[in-house]
């Protein structure tokens, strides 16, 4: 680092990004990425008139956009905010509801960019240990004097925490938002955007990098009271009003009128999850029941470092975190059926060395 970094920031410890190999020699099941390209009109619209326009500014409202949305999702425009992938909804959030007298709190097993944002802010943060099956308590997150956000489903445990318990977690913090971070919430959850008629302290997070197989498009949208909107583009339109380009806009309207094409690569990459949770635990895994697009998985006959190390040198990519609690295991990413039968052979292969990578 320079010398002219602020002293606030020289002990920050920034998120690390999973491996995004640019020779694509690997079968890549690291960062949830869906495994199907966007849908036909997608392609249609960002090669079409949208090209052409480009030396104009985006509309700073997406409103075409957020009316695309709050129509899918049966609820106001004034209830949509757009942003630059769901992080940056996150960011604002932590901006715009704590500061050093109002903290956060959050599994301390789950997305990693939680902690950096209560870092980056000077928050106070309180990490909630999982229960011993990796399950979130909603009585640990009831009557607290702290912003709440939570994964569900949880990452990277893929597990999905109730919607009564969310509920309750919501009634029990009036005075304080919540957060619900549903990035996976298409694989097989149960969203909890109709609350957000019930709750003005519910935030509603969701993003089109995951189901909507546009990671690479960077585009998130957050679902909530209008008040919560209000704030939430205080904070943009005090940072950068233009934070989603024409292109990004013309596709994620484009991905919303095509909604059945990606609920159907849902139900496939549902299907197929399952299929893999059932062959490994044949093999001898143990597999957390995931509703997301990845599972969660560890074995006795190899460690998660040598599992994850050992399928690189094979070819397959897949998340490996190392901290303490969940050092045993890996994350793996939901492909095709055919690249799952790829890290399955793979996986067989290590098991049959011995175990070490």
């Amino acid at each position: 680092m320079s010398r002219f970094l602020s002293a606030r920031f020289a002990g920050l410890e920034a998120y690390t990004p999973g491996e995004q190999p640019q020779d694509m020699q690997y079968v890549k099941l690291n960062t949830n990425e869906s495994p199907y390209p966007p849908s036909p009109e997608v392609f249609a619209r960002i090669n079409g008139d949208e090209i052409g326009k480009l030396q104009l500014y985006p509309d700073p409202e997406g409103k075409i956009l957020r009316q695309k949305l709050a129509d899918l999702y049966g609820v106001m425009a004034e209830n949509i905010f757009l942003s630059n992938g769901s992080d940056d909804i996150l960011n604002f959030a932590f901006m715009a509801f704590c500061d050093e007298t109002h903290g956060a709190m959050f599994p301390e097993i789950s997305y990693g960019f939680y902690s950096v944002y209560a870092d980056l802010y000077g928050v106070q943060a309180k990490q909630v240990p999982l229960q011993a099956d990796f399950t979130i308590s909603a009585a640990d997150y009831c009557k607290n004097e702290a912003m709440v956000v939570i994964a569900n489903p949880n990452a990277p445990t893929g597990l999905e925490l109730p919607q009564n318990d969310i509920e309750k977690i919501i009634q029990s913090n009036p005075n304080h938002v919540v957060i619900i971070d549903e990035a996976y919430i298409d694989f097989g959850g149960t969203s909890c955007v109709d609350l957000i008629h019930k709750y003005d302290n519910l935030l509603v997070v969701q993003t089109f990098s995951k189901s909507r197989s546009m990671a690479g498009a960077r585009l998130g949208f957050a679902i909530a009271s209008k008040g919560i909107i209000e704030d939430l583009n205080k904070i943009k339109y005090s940072t950068n009003p233009y934070n989603i380009n024409r292109i990004t806009l013309a596709a994620g309207e484009a991905a919303v009128d095509s909604n059945d094409y990606y609920m159907e690569n849902c139900k496939k990459i549902a299907a197929t999850r399952e299929r893999t949770t059932k062959e490994l635990r044949e093999i001898g895994f143990m597999v957390l029941d995931s509703v997301a697009n990845f599972i969660f998985a560890k074995s006795d006959a190899i460690s998660g470092a040598d599992l994850y190390a050992g399928l690189k040198k094979k070819g397959v990519l897949v998340r490996y975190f190392g901290k303490e609690k969940i050092k045993d295991f890996v994350r793996i990413t939901i492909g095709t059926d055919e690249q799952m039968d790829v890290l399955l052979e793979k996986t067989k292969e290590l098991l049959a060395e011995g175990g070490k990578a």
